[in-house]
Order: C-alpha cells, then sequence, then structure tokens
C-alpha cells in the first residue's frame, strides 16, 4: 500500500526480456532504503524487489502488468517515480493508493498556468464512474486531485514542487500514463452492483 506521495524518482538502467515479462534495473537513493522482497511503488505499478546493490534495485514485470500499465514502454534513461510502501510511522499525506494500475490514460493537453501546471487525462469512457469532480486519482503513482471532470476526460493542477520532483516535467502530449482510482469509491460501486447496497431514489 502507498500514498501517492512522490518523494524519490529513479533512472532506467536496464531492461532485459524474459519469457511473458521483462526485469527491469532502476538507479535511485531510494534503493538504500529497499531490501528484497519489499513492496514498491514504479510509476504507480507495485512491484517486489528481487535483486540490488548499493544504487540499483531490479524488479520483474509479468505479462498481465505489461499488458496493463506502461511499464511495458520503459527503456534505459528514463526517469520514473518511486515511493516505498507504507508502514504504520509514515503519515497518509496523499490518499489510499494500492499500486494496482487499472488502466492507461493519454495526455492530451500541458498547459501552463501561472506557476502551476494543468494537465488533461484522456481515459477509457468505462470508468467514468470511478471518478468525481475534487476526487482523488493516481497518474504515474502521484496522487492528485480531479479538478475538471468530462465523460472521458479530467484535469489536475499540479504546483512546482510536484513538477519538478516527479517524472511530469518530461511528460508530453500524446504520453501515456498508469491510472489508479480511488479504492473506495470502487468499493461503493462494487456494493451498489451486487445489492449490498440499495441507492435511494
Amino acid at each position: 500500500m502507498f500514498t501517492g506521495i512522490i518523494e524519490h524518482t529513479g533512472k532506467v538502467a536496464k531492461v532485459q526480456p524474459l519469457k511473458g515479462g521483462k526485469e527491469i534495473t532502476i538507479e535511485s537513493e531510494l534503493t538504500e532504503l529497499l531490501q528484497i522482497d519489499d513492496s514498491v511503488s514504479i510509476n504507480g505499478a507495485c512491484h517486489t524487489v528481487i535483486s540490488r546493490n548499493e544504487k540499483e534495485f531490479v524488479v520483474q514485470s509479468v505479462e498481465e502488468t505489461l499488458r496493463k500499465t506502461t511499464m511495458g514502454s520503459l527503456n534505459t534513461g528514463m526517469m520514473v517515480n518511486l515511493e516505498d510502501s507504507l508502514t504504520m510511522q509514515k503519515k497518509l499525506d496523499g490518499h489510499v493508493v494500492q499500486g494496482h494500475v487499472d488502466t492507461t490514460g493519454i495526455i492530451r493537453k500541458i498547459e501552463e498556468e501561472g506557476a502551476n501546471w494543468l494537465i488533461t487525462v484522456e481515459f477509457p469512457e468505462s470508468f467514468a464512474p470511478y471518478l468525481v469532480p475534487r476526487g482523488s486519482v493516481a497518474i504515474d503513482g502521484i496522487s492528485l486531485t480531479v479538478a475538471r471532470l468530462e465523460l472521458t476526460s479530467f484535469v489536475v493542477a499540479i504546483i512546482p514542487y510536484t513538477w519538478e520532483h516527479t517524472n511530469l516535467h518530461e511528460r508530453e502530449v500524446g504520453d501515456h500514463v498508469n491510472l489508479e482510482f480511488d479504492v473506495l469509491g470502487k468499493y461503493v460501486l462494487r456494493a451498489i452492483e451486487t445489492g449490498f447496497i440499495k441507492p435511494n431514489h
């Protein structure tokens, strides 16, 4: 479990093919805090550390992860957002992020507005019920608030600190990003769908 507060970034040092997946080596200062078998969020996708040295750690992405996320498009030298897993000593400053990517979206617009940036992301219409205005969404693992919402797109406002300390400043229009919607909303919708909660009419 994670918070969506990105405290570290890393650089993809190596990508090697595996049968039905990829093995990815990442160089980051976060490495010194990680142990083998630890969970780590990479651009919002939860992975398990399988090996490490002083500067780098290694994870494996299976075929399902590559299909549902942007992990398959990672190349050597790319910057990634990283988050160590949540502990009882860590403040929940963002929102509950599982590291289970729901789908990918496409950046349709990046606008500079004063000191901030506005990013418009298009997403599949089937996921529209999972978003609400001023609700939470994780983009590449970053906990953000929906500022404006349409049927198949939403806008988030990015403050200068987040812009500078995540991979967002390297993103361009047309790039794909990982999206994870608020797990609390998913449980409510599931309860309604199965009849455990009956909405009032």
